[in-house]
């Protein structure tokens, strides 16, 4: 990324995702908000104290789908240009209204699933009987019947819901559009900074005073903001703790774990194991890293560093179609070709501009195809993010294909298998190609910095820290700033030992992340590559196939995740997929430190 960032009005088109497959024009879009209630409202006249039939109720939940289908159309359409340019007044303002609307339906609509959830088991039953394209979406239901609050109150929250969601708004507006971080100097020139210049390039940097400079302003600016930060939230974790207490669970784990489908049993095992056998690994690697480069310490501002930056490839837009091509390959040509439509048609954002939110996703809506925001500089860090994005792309599409609306989506614990998986095909891939020690080395510090630094450290700090939190708020207890830094720096004190020193700025990691705000998410990215590793490796051994994790991606929500992963051959009931992850990355650390003889030897 250039560190003059262009205003997005300055973006060539070619860079910027096109919007029209999910509206065609602006105008279509206004057009079908200002219909969505009406069409709500006539739902609402025809069904709703009129779910007597099974018939009826099939009927209903058809008609119910398409209007959610039409729901999130213009939900995306609204959302996805806040998220490339949060300084469009014009878009935010859109983006609120259409958030009202929608809130709006979604309570006038809520009766229907309160109505649901009081019919009978032999009712929901037959529903099945006559539509078993239903069975995941019943399996749920029975699930929530339990928790079901009055259809009053059910309507209420949907209507707050802007409201109750407000904390992440609150969050990324501080982080990305207020907090002004100015510039740094170093060796007398004057370097600009932003959010997304810190976390997309100077944390990257090879110069250690950039780095490191970089590092001190970035968290002296954003120290400003700590109080209202952890205010909002504050706020969100008491609403989820509410919401749990009123719909009856004990806990907050369980009662953001149920609509996973997973256990406090996997939940906890995800986070003790990685932070008690895979923290020893990652040390070893940290480790070495400083002795290669030659530095006396390993600091928190030095943990991105590449191993061997001058050996780093630079892949281009249309070179990244073609390791598409390549890499991908293994998956099938009908998944490659599915891929490789994001291009011409334009579902990527890969422009750098002013406003833009840092990191990257995939945002997928039912019967249109995905969209991909990523800032792309044209290295190899950057194909691997949009492989990760593109794998959820890939799920999306065979799910949408597969399943009703109402099951479409796996669970959390699941979501970042695929996305993983296509990082180990390109790693894969490159190491292949490799033609000697170096190129070997570089691929699989790539593997460790990138897919699972990523993955297994840095979402899986955030996940133990994020419990510690959760905690406190299930004891009853409140917390402020000061109480999250400290909680946050024990996490990386006990993680990385004494192998990295925590410099001030560290403890306040806590403002860089607006996962927080999604519920119990951020520990689903070691979840699912540990899902990918296992799979990965035993289809490279012959004891898995690709067919099996093909129809795994196919699967939607039909299947819990216990059962969903055993259709891609790995079984998460047992600790073993998780003990060979960490195991092959052992392997891969130690390999990496026998490649760096090698090169230094020659």
């Amino acid at each position: 990324m250039s560190e003059e960032v262009k205003k997005r009005s300055d973006i060539s088109e070619e860079l910027k995702w096109d919007l029209s497959a999910i509206f065609e024009s602006q105008e279509a879009f206004e057009t079908a908000l200002h219909a969505l209630p009406k069409e709500v409202e006539a739902f609402s006249t025809k069904y709703d104290g009129h779910l007597t039939g099974v018939n009826t109720v099939v009927e209903a939940l058809k008609a119910y789908e398409k209007i959610i289908a039409k729901a999130s159309h213009l939900g995306q359409y609204s959302y996805l240009p806040v998220s490339v340019d949060i300084s469009d007044s014009k878009a935010q303002e859109q983006a609120r209204y259409t958030s009202n609307i929608l809130a709006s339906a979604s309570a006038k609509m809520s009766f229907f699933q309160s109505q649901i959830e009081d019919l009978d088991e032999t009712m929901l039953n037959a529903i099945v009987e006559i539509e078993p394209t239903y069975e995941a979406y019943v399996r749920k239901i029975k699930k929530s019947k339990l928790a079901k609050l009055d259809p009053k109150v059910e309507e209420a929250l949907a209507q707050l819901s802007p409201v109750l969601d407000s904390p992440e708004e609150i969050f990324e507006q501080a982080r990305s559009a207020d907090a002004d971080y100015g510039t740094f100097e170093v060796d007398g020139k004057e370097y600009p900074l932003s959010f997304v210049l810190y976390e997309e390039v100077y944390m990257y940097s090879e110069d250690p005073k950039i780095r490191r400079a970089a590092y001190d302003k970035f968290n002296e600016t954003l120290s400003q903001y700590k109080n209202v930060v952890a205010t909002a939230y504050y706020t969100k974790l008491q609403t989820e703790k509410t919401l749990a207490t009123m719909r009856g669970y004990d806990s907050i784990f369980d009662y953001l774990l149920e609509e996973q489908e997973v256990s406090q049993e996997l939940y906890n095992r995800q986070i003790d194991t990685i932070m008690t056998d895979f923290a020893p690994v990652m040390r070893k690697f940290v480790t070495h890293l400083k002795d290669v480069h030659g530095m006396d310490k390993m600091t928190y501002a030095d943990l991105k560093v590449d191993l061997d930056p001058d050996y780093t490839t630079p892949v281009s837009v249309e070179e990244s179609k073609d390791l598409v091509k390549k890499a991908m390959a293994p998956l099938g040509e009908d998944y490659v070709n599915m891929i490789l439509r994001a291009y011409p048609e334009r579902w990527v954002d890969f422009a750098q501009n002013h406003g833009k939110r840092s990191g990257a996703f995939c945002s997928t809506t039912y019967g249109k195809h995905p969209y991909v925001m990523v800032s792309y500089t044209g290295q190899l860090s950057d194909a691997y993010t949009l492989f990760h994005e593109f794998g959820h792309a890939g799920q999306g599409i065979l799910s949408n294909k597969n399943n009703p609306l109402t099951s479409v989506s796996p669970s959390l614990y699941l979501i970042e298998a695929p996305s993983t998986y296509n990082e180990l095909l390109l790693t894969d891939y490159l190491k292949e190609e490799a033609k000697d020690p170096r190129m070997e080395r570089n691929v699989l510090s790539k593997m460790i910095s990138k897919t699972y630094f990523h993955n297994f450290v840095t979402h899986l700090l955030e996940a133990a820290y994020q419990r510690e939190v959760y905690r406190l708020i299930d004891e009853g207890k409140s917390f402020d700033a000061d109480k999250l830094s400290e909680l946050k720096r024990n996490v990386l004190e006990e993680f990385w030992g004494d192998s990295v020193e925590l410099e001030a700025g560290a403890e306040l990691t806590w403002m860089r992340q607006i996962h927080y705000y999604m519920g119990l998410y951020p520990y689903t990215y070691s979840a699912g590559l540990t899902i990918a590793t296992q799979a990965f490796l035993k289809i490279k051994s012959g004891e898995a196939s690709v067919d099996g994790w093909l129809e795994f991606l196919a699967l939607g929500g039909r299947k819990a995740p216990a059962e969903a992963t055993k259709v891609a051959g790995v079984d998460i009931t047992t600790d073993q997929p998780l003990k060979d992850t960490i195991n092959y990355l052992d392997e891969s650390v130690d390999r990496i430190i026998e490649l760096t003889r090698e090169i230094t030897n020659n």
